[in-house]
């Protein structure tokens, strides 16, 4: 049952990554700006991981340090291109384009491979669009109303989270997931210091509450998801790590409602059953072979 072992690591970051709307959500309504917030948060996420790769004193060649690193940067600009997304377009066509990233992963797994996806994939696919529609409540807004710019946003950060989920299980794969975790934690952070200003580690933010949501975004939005990838995704390829990644919107949806008290509709709820179902599609159907364990897709 190895495949199914780390499709659930595969999942649990995922799910992982589906909490950090609530929590920068919550940033925001303590007066926390997206410098602020993505900053820290790559920051925490940073420290978090140094500190294993430090005990651990694995060597590494510099071209897998930086490669490592390069992949790394596709965590924090798949965030920083929604959020540009979302300052012309709703949150719920945002995230329709942000979930495109399941038929992109596969197209570009089946480029790298040069290896047609089988036909439990493209089922999920099928399966996964139509409840990521419905989850996001997508159905009640016209796409072509708003800005092109936001809708480009959208769907670079699926193009960009794709690559993500490809680099996570094709790069550097001999080493270790903490070493892999570390480096790409790193090309995260310095993405992003690139891109905004180092202000918050300076100016009292951190002292005033932000070192908690900077904490808990590093920890839930880069050191685990980036682990649990590095760990997985090797093991049970590209293409179905794209699938379950589908997870996200789910989590999202459930902890907007939990935390958040936000309105979930009932076409909302039907989407998350289709989501989960398209998610377990795969597994179950290997599964139903003959009573054989998971085929490695």
């Amino acid at each position: 049952m190895s495949t199914l072992k780390y499709s659930l690591y595969v999942l649990l970051g995922a799910c992982s990554y589906g909490l950090l709307s609530v929590l920068v959500k919550l940033a925001y309504q303590e007066g926390f700006n997206i410098d602020e917030v993505i900053g820290s948060q790559y920051l925490f996420g940073f420290f978090f991981i140094l500190i294993p790769f430090i005990i651990l004193k694995k060597k590494v060649t510099l071209k897998e340090g930086v490669m490592l690193a390069i992949a790394g940067t596709t965590t924090s600009l798949t965030g920083l291109l929604y959020a540009k997304s979302l300052e012309t377009i709703p949150a719920s066509i945002a995230i329709v384009l942000l979930f495109q990233f399941t038929w992109i992963g596969i197209v570009l797994d089946m480029i790298i491979s040069r290896k047609w996806p089988d036909k439990e994939k493209l089922i999920s696919v099928v399966i996964l669009f139509l409840g990521t529609i419905l989850a996001s409540g997508g159905l009640t807004n016209k796409l072509f109303m708003y800005e092109i710019s936001g809708i480009i946003y959208g769907l670079l950060s699926a193009v960009s989270f794709a690559l993500f989920i490809v680099f996570s299980g094709r790069v550097a794969v001999t080493q270790t997931s903490i070493v892999r975790s570390f480096f790409m934690s790193t090309g995260a952070l310095l993405f992003v210091l690139l891109l905004f200003s180092p202000d918050f580690m300076f100016n009292g933010s951190l002292g005033e509450g932000l070192w908690v949501y900077g904490a808990l975004l590093g920890f839930f939005g880069v050191l685990l998801p980036v682990l649990l990838f590095s760990i997985g995704t090797p093991k049970i390829g590209g293409g179905l790590a794209t699938i379950i990644g589908a997870a996200e919107l789910p989590t999202a949806v459930i902890a907007s409602a939990l935390i958040l008290n936000e309105h979930v509709s009932f076409i909302q709820v039907i989407g998350v059953i289709i989501i989960l179902i398209g998610v377990a599609f795969p597994q179950l159907q290997y599964m139903k072979l003959k009573g054989r364990k998971p085929a490695n897709l």
